[in-house]
């Protein structure tokens, strides 16, 4: 066997351990598919979208979701909450106060 062959199926003997000591430990394999759209309750334009790339790093972040909309709201997640929205868990967050009113945000 040469050193570049060992070097292959050295990785693949590795990567196939790994794999199988995640599935035994019961967390989801595969990432989400996409983003996270959010509904927002008396919606007039906001749009709360976590992405792909946000769900995948878990951390925490704070989402402006002021869409179409003529003024601004945010919500922030913590570490946990995306890592539940990315779970496919549902989540309620409520927004900041923004023109005399705020939103709920349901994700899942």
């Amino acid at each position: 066997m040469k050193r570049r062959e060992f070097t292959t199926a050295w990785a693949y003997a590795l990567l196939g351990g790994a794999a199988l000591t995640l599935t035994e430990c019961g967390g989801p394999l595969t990432p989400p598919e996409g983003d996270a759209v959010g509904a927002v309750s008396d919606n007039h334009g906001h749009v709360a979208v976590i992405t792909r790339a946000q769900l995948l790093s878990a951390a925490e972040l704070t989402l402006d979701i002021r869409g179409g909309a003529d003024h601004t709201h945010s919500i922030t997640l913590t570490m946990a909450e995306v890592l539940a929205v990315r779970a496919g868990q549902r989540l309620l967050k409520r927004s900041t106060a923004g023109a005399g009113h705020a939103h709920t945000v349901t994700f899942n």
